[in-house]
């Protein structure tokens, strides 16, 4: 991150953190609070290691980190804007079919399991399939490789369609409050078809979120093999998101040890640095010959 976009964030955060001096002491500056909450999410050290580095005592670290990460979320939350208006959800179809060759698709959906330490006396409420103990990270990701929506903090143990049906985006989804787009016919088509958002195998087949065929039943036509590479080529933004987010976040890489309030501050505040660097530091945050591209040509 450059300086000036550092600062750029440091003034954005800056009327939410600070905080007055008094004729004890003086209070630890909005910089150091900024800078070391960035080194914490960035190197997923712990909170002794980052004291060692901001000269800032443990016991301080405790309530600065996950206060700072709640200022970052409310100060760069317009960066993670949920489409409220057909024209909106239009500009993310036209990205995915241009980009993906994916028509009217409106958002690449899957589940993260964020591996935490689990609370005291939890059993194995946390504990999940892959074998440890974990929250879900639900998100929506548009062609770009950007958010356009997050769920965090339910417990590992449900599937990611389960944890899907609990989101408010899938409520809003079931009662048609979205603002979603009429059918129409995409080019090279005669009829006309529905707007959709698209997962894998662990989510249910609807008319407004498509999947791939099982493996199976793809193998049994060329028809199915090409839709099935039409759909993984487009759902797997979504995946490359994650991947990029444990690049630049070391703090997923690890169980993060912390309560599970704070671990959805920090999650939501790396989930929206993502998009801001996304949007400010395209080339230097996620270089271009590092991310997925095809020849069309050959």
């Amino acid at each position: 991150m450059p300086e000036p976009v550092y600062e750029d964030l440091l003034c954005l955060v800056t009327p939410i953190i600070a905080k007055q001096d008094t004729c004890m002491r003086e209070a630890i500056s909005p910089h150091e609070r900024l800078s070391a909450t960035l080194r914490f999410l960035i190197t997923g050290g712990t909170y002794k290691d980052v004291m060692y580095s901001s000269a800032i005592s443990r016991q301080s670290m405790g309530y600065i980190i996950p206060e700072t990460c709640d200022a970052i979320y409310s100060a760069l939350k317009t960066y993670l804007k949920f489409p409220s208006s057909e024209e909106e959800w239009l500009a993310i179809a036209e990205e995915f079919e241009r980009t993906w060759q994916f028509p009217n698709c409106l958002g690449a959906v899957d589940g993260k399991h964020l591996a935490i330490v689990p609370p005291a006396g939890a059993g194995s409420h946390f504990f999940n399939y892959k074998g440890y103990h974990s929250i879900v990270l639900m998100g929506i990701a548009n062609a770009n490789y950007e958010f356009i929506y997050v769920d965090i903090g339910t417990n590992g143990r449900i599937s990611d369609g389960g944890v899907l049906q609990k989101t408010t985006f899938f409520q809003r989804l079931n009662s048609k409050r979205l603002n979603l787009p009429s059918p129409r016919k995409p080019s090279g088509h005669s009829e006309e078809l529905p707007y959709v958002f698209i997962g894998d195998v662990a989510f249910a087949l609807r008319t407004d979120f498509m999947k791939p065929y099982p493996q199976r039943q793809s193998q049994a036509s060329s028809s199915k093999k090409i839709y099935n590479y039409r759909v993984c080529r487009a759902r797997r933004i979504i995946e490359n998101v994650f991947g990029i987010l444990a690049a630049r976040f070391h703090i997923f890489r690890s169980p993060i040890n912390t309560s599970v309030h704070n671990i959805n501050k920090i999650v939501l505040a790396c989930c929206v640095l993502h998009n801001f660097l996304r949007k400010k530091l395209r080339q230097a945050y996620s270089p271009h010959q590092h991310l997925h591209s095809e020849n069309h040509e050959n």
